[in-house]
Parts: C-alpha cells; structure tokens; sequence
C-alpha cells in the first residue's frame, strides 16, 4: 500500500477525524487522498467495514468504499466518485449499505475539498435511517390521505413539493417545482396555489379553494389549499409550509343539492298534480275520514262504483250506506286495519269493498276496492271443488267396493260354507272331520280381521297398542309363515343386524305389513329369483330428514325388503302409496297394500320409502323410531299357556250387539264368573249405583247416546278403583291407546280371540295394569 510521506502522523489524524465526528454528530469520518486515491477513516468507518482502526487510519481503495453498499445504489456511487476524480469539489450523496452484523442503514456521505490542499476530500457520514423511515410514513400517509405538502420561501422562484402534492395536480413526481409551472394549471378566476414573484402580498394561513386543469387528463378538479407561515432559524425569510387536497366529490354534491333545492318546489307542485290525477283516476275508493267516521273527503270512483255524488258523501258517516245484515258500525271499522264491508249503491244493491285504514295524526286514509265480482267467481269455485271432491269420493268408493268386495266375498264363503257343512254333518250324525271345517271357518274369519285392521290401518284408524318392540324378535317369531307365503323358485333371505335397536310400533300390523311387503315381491319375480328381508340402526340428521316429508331428525330402524323382480317405472313409484291404485288385473288386488302400510308407518312416527328400478327390483324400506330408553320393552313370549279360571267375581258387561254379548257371558259363566249384563250405559248405570260387588267393568266403547269412554268416567265416580276393559271394532278416538286410556283400564280390538279375552279379564282383575 503507497503511504504518503508528507501525511501527517496516525495519532494526529485520528484525533483530528475524532473532533470532527463529534462535533459533526455522524456515524463515521472520513478523508480521501486523491492523490493515493485512498479513503481513511475512524474507529466507528472501521466498525462499518468490518476493518482494523489501523486499516482504517492507513486507509481503504474507492472500490472497497462501494463494496458494502446496496447492489442498486452501486452505479450511482461509482459515477459520484467519478465526478470527483474530474475535479468536483462537493460530494453529497445518500446510499445504502449492509454491514456485517446483516443489517441495513442508510447513509450520507458529504465531502468537500480542502481549500488549501486541492488532493484532499474531508467529510462525514451520517446515520439518516430513522429519517428515512419517517419520510417514508409521510410519504404513505399523503398517498393514503391524498393530500400533498410543499413549503415555499419568500422571493424564491421554486417550492419544495410531495410526490402527492404532484400527483393531485397531474404531473411527475419531483421534489422541487417552478412557481410558475405550479400556477400556470389554476383556472385564471381563483387565487394562485402560491403568491409568488408576480403575486404581492402574503398568503392567506386559512382554506383557499380553487379549480385546476390537470395536464395529464384535462380534466377539471377542485382542491383546496391549506397552510401557514414558519419562521426559519437559518435566514430570515419566511418560509410558507402547507398542504392540499381533492374537494371535487364534495363540491359535486353541493353543486347537487343547490340544483334539488332549486328545483323542489317544481317537484313538490308536479308531486301534487300527481296526486291529484291518482285521486281522480283511480278504480279504488278513496277516502279521508275523521275519528268520528265523518268522510271529509272522496274520490270521483265513489260516484262511478255506488253512484252517489261526492256532495251527498262528504260530512256524514257510512252508516246509511251499510247493509243490515252485517250489523256493524263505522266506529268499529276504524279500529281495524284491513277488512270486508259491504255498502249500498243508488240503485239499491249492495257491492262488496276490500277495505285498507291507514291511521294518522288524527284521520284514517282509506283505500276500498270493489271486490263484489272476484267473490261471486270464488264461491262459484268453491262450488265446483266440492262437485269434483265428490265425484272423487264416489269413484274411490266404487273402487273400494269391487275391490275389497272380492277379497270379504271368499272369506265369507270359506265362513259360511265351512258352518253349513257342519251343520249337515251334525244333522246327518257325521262328527268326523269336523274339525276341518272348524278350522277353514276359523282362518277366513281371522282373515277377514286382518283385511279389516289393514283397512283401519290405511285410514290410520286402526286402534294401535305402540309401544317399544324387540324388531328382530318379531321378524324371526312369523319368518316360518313369510317362507310358506313365496313359491320354491323364490330364495328368501332374513338378513338381521345384531344389534338393531327397539323401536316404536305395533307387533301385529308390522308383522302384517312385512308378508304384505313379501307377497308383493313374490307377486313381482314370476320366473323365481331373491327376496331380502334386513334390518339396520340409521340416524338422519335435519338434511337427511327432509328428504322424507313429514319425519324429524332421529335414530330409526330401517327394515328392508327387496327383490330381483322386474322393478317399477318412476310415474308407478309417484302413484305406489296413492288408495286403490294397483298394477294387478281386476280382482287381484284392492290398492290398499302399500297404503295401508303407509298409513301404519305414520302412526307410529315412521316413514316408508320405495326405491326401484325397472328390471333390476325393488327395494322397500320402512322407517320406526327408535324407543327411548325409558320404555318398557317386551320381552319375547312365552309357550300359550291354559286360561286361569274365574273365582266367583262379579264382571258388568255392556254391549249393545246380542251376539257379541252372548259370546262375552258364555265365556264368562265357562271361565267361572258371575256375568251382569246391560245393553247400554243407561241399562249399567243402575248397576255402578248399587251396593252389589263388581269388579271389572267391560263395555263396547262405540255405545249408542253415551259412549263406553264417558261410561267408564260415570262409573269411577261411584267406583273409583273399578277396572275397565274396553271392546272396539273401530273408534277414531281410541286410535292411540296411551291417549285414549287411563290406569287400571285396557283394550281389546274385534274380531278377538275368546282366549285372549279370558287372559285379559284375568290380568285385569288381578291387578297387572
């Protein structure tokens, strides 16, 4: 490294560089020798270098200087120092630069070449990186403000301007502008954005509002100036500092108000004909009433709807206008909003008004429309709606008829057929056999209950006992008598989930409705092929839930039955649960099926589903709830065991068919009881009086005058624990059968088993309810 003879020595160099660095307040010295082309410095220039104090004093090449500076403020540096090299005799200029702990700072460099030795540069650099981040959150809020600064100094021909202050008038960014330049875009009807040269006198410290023609757009906006004087330590010149901002939105919204101001009274005066051409014009009665009902004011369609000038309505009520049928008083229509009100015409008929009463600030606003026509044509409708529901009614009845008479006319004809054969038999003294035809009579009895519950079902009428069932448990108690039901070519398959939860239904008609689910597939697969009876737990959550209409979210059991059969079009699938519609030839078949298992699935909560496809089956899907926790699950019943006798005890028995109540005593009097017996609740009541011991009371509930259900409240009064046993064929009241009984009470639903009439006497009397 060249050293310079006539340098002066390190120790008075590097004092020298120390007072001026205090002095000065930078963060570092520096000296450039031009003629070493060496640049020396300080202890805090050797921090920054990450050299020696030593290296430092002995001094550094340029190209080291511009090392740790910003890639991109390189070239800029590199021509400065050029600059210098041709003989300039200043060097100021900001950079940045990475020093070696990795952060980045920004600098000033500033030099100025020593008078007395031409070769020598001395100067300092300093810190400007906080003043850098402050002018950078200036320059951020002017931008987001939209609002510009600039500072002007008395008698200069220049103003120190923002990039926003440029931006706001259409021009380039820069930091300094000719007056000129800047006044040169103000309309030549408003002050100057700056008083200048050519403009005396001061400017003003308040809000100056003046127009500019932006030279990028040419465009016209309005800005507003705003700023005051500052006094400036280093001369005494005034130094103006002030801001502006865009105003045009605002001075378009007062240029629109000024125009709706002064064009409202030309509005309100058009309003008002307005007003008078509705009033005028309309087909609807429009009035002004006070809060007696005194009309003050009414519209010409007063006159063309009732006929009655405005003169001969106006100052009085309605009163002799109304119809004296409807009784009813203006006073009392005033009280309501929106109503019906019939009013008499000239001519002497009534015409019916659709009326709608505004109250306010003590007047109603009235508003009629003439409805008389749009009433008569609605109860002409009504009128044909009830023509046509009762053409309906007759031709669903007509299908019911041949349908269910087919199916009761071979039941009775195994009934009475198998009761004359035993009849001839017992005459001709041939008892063998007999129990055969016992036997056929029996079946087409029980059948025909069965048709009849199903029918009951269908109407969801059916008197149901639902409760908390073990599902598994029932399909595997009849699987015998769905297997006897499908033909050999047919594969029946009971797939059971083990785990299947207890569900809400009633174990008869489940069982019902699954072999009717069964025969229908069987019905469907006439050359053979796979039936599938399966249960499963599904919970439907409030999206799955609608997809079923009428069914809430919950836990259900799903039972299915599907097949291989030919399946089923979609607009069969649309009519499957309507009544009487079937795809069986006449005689086949009622309709009924799936709607009576429709009709039991929504008594019991449920649901029922069809999926099919043609040609590849059909799968059918009821839906239970599931039982809750707390019911009483039934557990799997036991071998039929023989009816336990009778102890002498007392049972009224009331029914109004002699039949039926010769059929009840006789099992009565076989069983051990004593029998009381009345034909109607008239004939008990005499009975429930007396001091005579009774205890059960069992009675029709479809009694004629008073009904079995108030007979049994009647007899609680005078016996207050008596038990009931109620026998129904059908009331729509009993359908459910947790609503319709009370403790200690039971019902048994016709056609019965005498059997199980003797068991239900027997638990009842005991006290097992």
């Amino acid at each position: 490294m060249a050293i310079n003879p006539d340098a002066e020595s390190p120790e008075s160099l590097a004092e020298r560089l120390r007072l001026t660095l205090a002095v000065s307040g930078a963060a570092g010295a520096w000296e450039w020798n031009l003629s070493t082309n060496l640049i020396s410095g300080d202890a805090r220039f050797a921090s920054m270098y990450n050299i020696s104090a030593a290296q430092a004093v002995a001094g550094i090449a340029p190209a080291t200087f511009v090392s740790i500076i910003h890639p991109h403020d390189q070239t800029r540096i590199r021509l400065a120092i050029g600059g210098v090299l041709r003989g300039a005799e200043v060097f100021s200029k900001e950079f940045r630069v990475n020093l070696a702990d990795g952060s980045l700072r920004w600098l000033h460099a500033r030099g100025r070449r020593e008078a007395a030795d031409s070769t020598h540069f001395n100067g300092v650099l300093v810190d400007v990186t906080e003043q850098k981040k402050v002018e950078e959150r200036l320059r951020v809020a002017q931008t987001a403000g939209e609002v510009g600064t600039f500072e002007y100094i008395d008698g200069f021909g220049t103003a120190t301007v923002s990039d926003q202050f440029c931006r706001l008038l259409g021009l380039h960014p820069a930091t300094d502008l000719p007056v000129r330049s800047i006044n040169a875009l103000v309309h030549p009807d408003d002050t100057p954005i700056i008083l200048g040269e050519r403009n005396s006198g001061s400017m003003s410290e308040g809000r100056v509002e003046f127009r500019i023609t932006r030279p990028d757009t040419q465009e016209v906006r309005w800005l507003t100036r705003k700023g005051e004087y500052v006094s400036d330590s280093d001369s005494k010149a005034r130094r103006y500092s002030g801001v502006i901002y865009d105003i045009t939105h605002s001075k378009l919204i007062e240029k629109k108000l000024l125009l709706l101001n002064e064009t409202l009274e030309e509005r309100v005066r058009e309003r008002t004909l307005e007003r008078d051409d509705i009033w005028r014009l309309s087909r609807d009665l429009l009035g002004i009433a006070d809060a007696r009902g005194v009309w003050t004011s009414v519209s010409p369609a007063w006159t063309r709807t009732l006929g009655w000038q405005q003169s001969e309505l106006e100052g009085r009520t309605s009163h002799w206008l109304e119809d004296p049928a409807e009784k009813s008083h203006i006073e009392e229509m005033f009280t309501k909003t929106a109503f019906l009100h019939r009013l008499r015409t000239k001519d002497g008929s009534y015409r019916s008004l659709s009326w709608t009463i505004v109250p306010k600030e003590g007047l109603f606003y009235c508003v009629a429309r003439d409805v008389t026509e749009e009433l008569e044509n609605a109860r002409s409708l009504v009128e044909a709606e009830e023509q046509l529901r009762q053409s309906h009614k007759m031709e669903a009845i007509g299908q019911l008829t041949g349908g269910i008479a087919h199916d009761f006319n071979n039941l009775l004809t195994g009934i009475t057929a198998s009761l004359s054969l035993i009849q001839r038999r017992l005459k001709s003294g041939k008892l063998e056999d007999l129990d055969n035809f016992i036997n056929a009579a029996t079946t087409s009895a029980r059948r025909a209950a069965a048709l009849t519950h199903s029918m009951l079902a269908f109407s969801r009428r059916q008197s149901l006992d639902i409760k908390g069932q073990q599902i598994n448990e029932i399909l595997v108690g009849f699987e015998d008598m769905l297997r006897r039901s499908v033909s050999e070519n047919i594969k029946l398959t009971m797939s059971l989930s083990a785990d299947v939860w207890p569900a809400l239904t009633d174990a008869n008609q489940l069982a019902n409705a699954i072999l009717n689910l069964v025969i229908n597939s069987r019905d469907a697969l006439a050359d053979g092929g796979e039936i599938s009876v399966e249960t499963f737990n599904v919970s439907l959550d409030a999206n799955a839930a609608k997809s079923f209409k009428g069914m809430h979210a919950g836990d259900y059991v799903r039972i299915c039955v599907s097949d291989t059969g030919s399946g089923m079009p979609a607009e069969v699938i649309g009519k499957a649960f309507d009544p009487f519609f079937t795809t069986k030839p006449i005689g086949q078949g009622t309709g009924l099926g799936l709607s009576m298992i429709y009709g039991f699935a929504k008594q019991c909560g449920g649901h029922v589903d069809i999926q099919s496809m043609v040609g590849r089956g059909t799968e059918v899907s009821l839906y239970l709830p599931r039982a809750a926790l707390s019911e009483k699950i039934p557990a799997t019943p036991a071998a039929a065991s023989p009816v336990s006798r009778g102890r002498t005890e007392t049972v009224l028995v009331v029914e109004d068919d002699p039949t039926v109540r010769l059929i009840i005593t006789e099992v009565l009097d076989e069983l051990g009881y004593k029998a009381i017996v009345a034909g109607d609740a008239h004939g008990a009541l005499p009975h429930l009086k007396s001091n005579q011991p009774i205890h059960l009371l069992v009675t029709d509930v479809g009694l004629p005058q008073i009904n079995g259900r108030e007979l049994a409240e009647m007899a609680r009064v005078y016996r207050p624990s008596l038990k009931v046993l109620f026998i129904t064929g059908y009331t729509e009241k009993a359908t459910i059968r947790e609503d319709f009984l009370s403790p200690g009470m039971d019902l048994l639903t016709k056609p019965f088993e005498l059997d199980a009439l003797g068991a239900k006497i027997r638990e009842l009397i005991d006290g097992d309810r």
